[in-house]
């Protein structure tokens, strides 16, 4: 959405965009959605009951999490969530749940999610928001018995519950237009989506029909945030929110 706001992306033919559904590529056909990941609760099975997790994301700035609290703000995949709650509660209450997330994390601050992730399946904090396919990939690598951490979602259309686009798109400025386009096509027909599905990413292929990757709950059967692409954008507001709370 950045680079098509600065109007360096090609239009995609029609009948490439028409492979996904309109919701979760740009509203201008400037790049098509690909793959789609959810944010989820990761939390530790050793330290931690299902009933006792919070069932909001504004629950994870509650003071009784102080010290249990992993927090990856640089990770990008936490700035769509900060834009989730901006739009639904505005700027100054996004900017106290950071503040309170910051205080609860202390200094349990990782550089990305491989990083917290590993940190909640070891025990070192109790529980952190995340993508769901950095858990599927840790597991994939350690075994599912090496997992001591396991996932919980928001309760529906909770503004933590955020669904996520990868997109495609063609840069204006190429000089292998037609190529390009041709490869972006792929992604999307029947083939590309099966090989994201099986291809250890763990991200879910959009197209409809397409198989959710092994392990994983269909696609269908979640139940997140109302929340369009253009409602997300660009992340700005996002960073300049993480860089107010003294995050980034």
């Amino acid at each position: 959405e950045a680079v098509a706001a600065k109007g360096m992306l090609a239009t995609l033919p029609a009948s490439t965009l028409a492979k996904v559904p309109k919701a979760d590529s740009s509203p201008t056909g400037a790049w098509v959605g690909v793959s789609a990941r959810v944010a989820v609760l990761a939390y530790s099975k050793d330290k931690l009951s299902p009933e006792k997790l919070p069932t909001t994301i504004l629950g994870l700035a509650d003071p009784k999490w102080r010290g249990k609290l992993g927090l990856a703000p640089t990770e990008s995949d936490f700035k769509p969530i900060v834009t989730s709650v901006e739009r639904t509660y505005g700027h100054t209450a996004a900017l106290k749940w950071l503040e309170g997330l910051k205080a609860n994390s202390g200094g349990h601050i990782y550089p990305d999610n491989e990083a917290l992730i590993a940190a909640i399946n070891r025990g070192a904090v109790e529980l952190g928001v995340l993508n769901q396919y950095y858990w599927y990939r840790m597991a994939e690598e350690v075994g599912r018995t090496g997992m001591h951490s396991a996932l919980a979602y928001f309760h529906d259309a909770d503004p933590g519950y955020v669904l996520a686009i990868s997109g495609a798109g063609v840069l204006a400025s190429s000089k292998q237009q037609a190529n390009a386009k041709r490869f972006v096509a792929f992604l999307v027909s029947a083939e590309g989506q099966s090989i994201i599905a099986n291809s250890g990413s763990f991200e879910y292929p959009i197209a409809p029909g397409a198989p959710a990757p092994a392990g994983e709950p269909p696609l269908s059967s979640l139940h997140p945030a109302p929340l369009s692409i253009a409602d997300l954008g660009t992340g700005a507001s996002a960073l300049a929110l993480l860089q107010e709370a003294q995050l980034l």
